[in-house]
């Protein structure tokens, strides 16, 4: 049995999904042989996921979203890094209480990025999501070599606001080790750039961001993009438009800027953290994530596992604290059975502060429907 679950946001990591529900099959069979391969789609707990599947943790001291200095974390193994933008420019980087709409930056981010090419990376797998920031990626830029002017020649300020500002452009100082990286922009969102459905107007209410807000970041970055493109030709026009270049507040367009290709956060993962010999071992694959509903069928880690498990001919059920998909639509995304939290338990505040205990319960009754 494959346990291939990504987090419960705000109660569990995806490791300790893991390590509860190995716990509650072994109360129902104890010799249940159980496999734990922890899943991420890009987002946050992408580098635990890594580490898990036997990554090395590398610390580095970068600058979080508001310019204060902060611990993160890439994950190496041989030459493929992996990199958690949220690590370094998250909104779990701010204060408590503390949004910054307009002025956080992706800076550190691109010191990640920066380290994971010290490092020796060769292949750079660049997980976005659960970002503080709607800068374009302009901060990681900038840590990278890049030169983003006002018009007095100075350095425009942090943040997505300060790209109202920007008059030159300049991207020949780029680090030329990321002309010989392979960087895979790693995220489970195709928004574009700019317009409605671009960074600030789908994702930057979520952030802080008024509706004031969201008309001044969506006018700046798409200033910033022709300002781009006065510097680097048409490719710059075509990125802003192009699937993924408005995720996590845009660094999206930031990657896709120094080369990266585009996939799909889970697919990636999957790659990289060994699914496939990992499921020909298995007979049955336990998913899941906090939420199972309409999101998890859009390219989240649940979705990814069962389409691949599916591919292999292996069965799915999926754990979830909350569920609202119906049976049809658990069944057209290869999924048998989702068992919810609040089967166990009704609250669903108990169910967010005891998800631990709840889960065991809820994988005892998986193994007693599935193994004995």
């Amino acid at each position: 049995m494959l346990i291939a679950a990504d987090k419960f946001k705000g109660s569990l990591t995806a490791v300790q999904v893991a390590e509860r529900v190995t716990a509650g099959l072994r109360r129902a069979v104890p010799t249940a042989e159980v496999e734990a391969l922890p899943v991420a789609d890009g987002g946050d707990g992408t580098v635990d996921a890594a580490v898990a599947a036997g990554f090395e943790r590398r610390e580095v001291r970068v600058a979080g979203p508001l310019g204060d200095e902060v611990t993160a974390a890439f994950a190496l193994r041989g030459d493929t890094a992996v990199v958690e933008m949220a690590e370094a420019s998250g909104l779990q980087r701010l204060p408590a209480g503390v949004l910054a709409p307009l002025t956080a930056s992706t800076h550190g981010s691109g010191e990640l990025l920066r380290a994971a090419l010290e490092a020796g990376a060769r292949t750079i797998v660049f997980g976005v999501g659960g970002s503080a920031t709607t800068d374009g990626g302009a901060g990681m830029l900038t840590a990278l070599g890049a030169r983003l002017l006002d018009a007095d020649g100075e350095p425009v300020a942090p943040g997505g606001g300060g790209l109202a500002d920007l008059a030159t452009a300049d991207l020949s100082g780029l680090d030329p080790r990321l002309t010989e990286v392979d960087l895979v922009l790693a995220s489970d969102v195709d928004n574009p750039l700019t317009g409605p459905k671009g960074a600030p107007a789908v994702y930057g209410p979520q952030k802080g961001a008024s509706p004031d807000d969201v008309a001044t970041l969506d006018a700046a970055l798409a200033h910033y993009a022709k300002v781009l493109e006065a510097a680097v030709g048409p490719r710059a026009a075509e990125h802003a438009s192009a699937p993924g270049a408005g995720a996590a507040g845009g660094i999206g367009y930031g990657a896709l800027l120094l080369g990266a290709r585009f996939r799909a956060g889970i697919e990636v993962m999957l790659d990289v953290l060994g699914f496939a010999p990992a499921v020909e071992r298995a007979d049955l694959v336990i998913t899941g994530e906090g939420s199972l509903d309409e999101q998890t069928l859009h390219g989240k880690a649940p979705a990814g596992v069962a389409a691949a498990a599916r591919a292999a001919g292996k069965e799915v059920v999926a754990v979830c604290g909350r569920l609202a998909l119906a049976p049809e639509a658990l069944g057209r995304a290869g999924i048998r059975r989702a068992y919810p939290l609040t089967d166990e338990e009704p609250d669903v505040a108990v169910c967010i502060a005891d998800a631990g205990p709840i889960l065991e319960r809820v994988a005892d009754r998986i193994g007693r429907d599935f193994l004995v």
